[in-house]
């Protein structure tokens, strides 16, 4: 079974395009001016379904298709260096350089009047141009306001928006109901804006393994490569969901598709145009679910739901509002805490300094404890999309972070090792994964080379012909790893 993200793409070689040169999309720059749409209450629907085609049509004029390009150099290979092979080449110093140029069509949604369009990450990932082409057929360039890989969401800003756009209101997507009907809208596989019908399939999906911070739709309407960014909307004619990947044993669609909810994708959206950024909450704790097991063990009341904490971090947020190991965590600021994935949402989503009340088990007794979050460090998302070496090791499959001394700390490995670079996540199917790497490795050394920062990976990334040596330390080892380029 195979998760895939919804994105149509293909790549072509050209040889000397050093003309091209990539701008900077890069707009961080707040947007005060962009309100929440107000809802269209004419938009309803009755029992038998018959205002579905008045909501459909609605929803496809705030539905885009989005257009990007970008260009690679390909490395070269070391046997074009070797007499015997240059013989059969052009001169030396004719040679071209070979270009790959990568597009990709995916969708997005229109939410504000002044051309700000929701999307997912991995629509505009690494894109030097976006073009954005409206229902009419009226095309626009783009640029990038902010992109949050850790939720694949993005958000992107016409550069020169009409003054006739059609908005699709932000609906509640915790209102949703198991059984709701509901439209998936997009542009499948770049045939053209497409509409399908389908109900909630299941609600505050997690673990699926597409990002870091899940919570996903998930529905039979039929999605499929190319709806990536697209809507999900609901029966009131509000945007409810962005349709974000599939689960396929073939690569198509098979009832199986997952949507961020707008209550997760707004949130995004509003830190990325205030601040370029999504900075999250930290509370510090080691937690697990709790299960019908550990029920009996703790002697819970049967059917107890709750988070276990297995460890706290010492100088946390989580030792200072006074959470101690075997308290179980069954609510957050009054909301039921029944998940890991949840509660890590929760947390994340209130954001530093936040102050928060949970209620906790504690030898059978409740209690209620308050305190402020802190600051998940390692976790800034990016507010633009360089071609520099900075990107180079996310092509590789890798999102690492400096080794500080509270992420040493979190790792034990304090006073042990003072440089590194921590990976942080390993993309599915990536070389990272294929070679090995997993969350947690910390990478000591490139290429024999002591490393201490990300953007020193890149580099050594970007020279490397073939492959890179890494020196990992794993646990309480070290151990050498492989990384081939692609």
């Amino acid at each position: 079974m195979r998760i895939l993200p919804l994105l149509v793409s293909c790549s072509a070689l050209v040889a000397g395009c050093g003309g091209f040169a990539p701008e900077s999309h890069a707009n961080t720059e707040p947007a005060p001016q962009t309100e929440p749409v107000t809802v269209n209450a004419s938009l309803r629907v009755s029992d038998d379904l018959t205002g579905l085609p008045d909501i459909a049509e609605s929803a496809v004029q705030s539905v885009v298709n989005i257009a990007t390009r970008k260009v690679t150099t390909l490395p070269q290979m070391p046997q074009l260096h070797d007499p015997f092979f240059r013989y059969f080449q052009a001169p030396q110093g004719q040679q071209a350089p070979q270009e790959r140029v990568e597009r990709s069509l995916g969708s997005g949604v229109i939410v504000a009047q002044d051309g700000v369009i929701l999307t997912n990450n991995h629509v505009i990932q690494g894109a030097e141009e976006i073009q954005v082409t409206l229902s009419d057929g009226r095309s626009f360039d783009a640029e990038l306001v902010g992109t949050d890989p850790k939720t694949d969401v993005a958000v992107v800003r016409l550069v020169d928006p009409p003054d006739d756009l059609r908005l699709l209101p932000l609906g509640d997507s915790d209102a949703l109901r198991l059984g709701e009907v509901v439209l998936a809208v997009g542009n499948p596989f770049g045939v053209g804006q497409t509409v399908t019908m389908g109900i909630v399939s299941a609600k505050g999906r997690a673990e699926v393994g597409i990002v870091d911070y899940e919570d996903f739709i998930q529905t039979d309407a039929a999605i499929n490569p190319g709806n990536s960014g697209g809507a999900l909307v609901n029966l009131r004619g509000e945007l409810v969901g962005i349709n974000t990947a599939i689960l396929s044993r073939s690569g198509g669609y098979q009832g199986v598709g997952f949507a961020i909810p707008t209550g997760m994708a707004r949130g995004v959206m509003d830190a990325l145009m205030a601040d370029g950024r999504v900075d999250r909450g930290w509370l510090g704790v080691e937690i697990q679910d709790v299960d019908a097991d550990l029920v009996a063990a703790l002697e819970l009341p049967e059917g107890s739901d709750g988070v276990l904490v297995a460890g706290v971090v010492d100088d946390s947020p989580a030792e200072a509002i006074g959470l101690e190991r075997g308290d179980v965590i069954v609510s957050l600021n009054d909301h039921p805490v029944d998940s890991v994935s949840h509660l890590r949402n929760a947390v994340a989503a209130a954001g530093a300094d936040a102050e928060v009340s949970m209620e906790v088990i504690r030898d059978g007794d409740r209690k209620t404890l308050t305190g402020a979050l802190g600051l998940l460090e390692d976790d800034r998302a990016a507010a633009v999309t360089a071609t520099d070496s900075a990107d180079e090791p996310e092509r590789a499959g890798l999102r690492l972070q400096a080794l500080d001394e509270p992420l040493a700390r979190r790792l034990g490995v304090e006073g042990e090792i003072d440089e590194g670079v921590v990976v942080v996540g390993v993309t599915p199917d990536s070389p990272a994964a294929r070679a090995g790497l997993r969350a947690g490795d910390i990478i000591v050394e490139v290429n024999r080379r002591p490393v201490d920062h990300p953007k020193e990976f890149g580099e050594a990334w970007a020279e490397a012909d073939a492959r890179l040596l890494l020196l990992v330390r794993r646990g309480e080892g070290t151990l050498f790893v492989a990384l081939p380029k692609p």
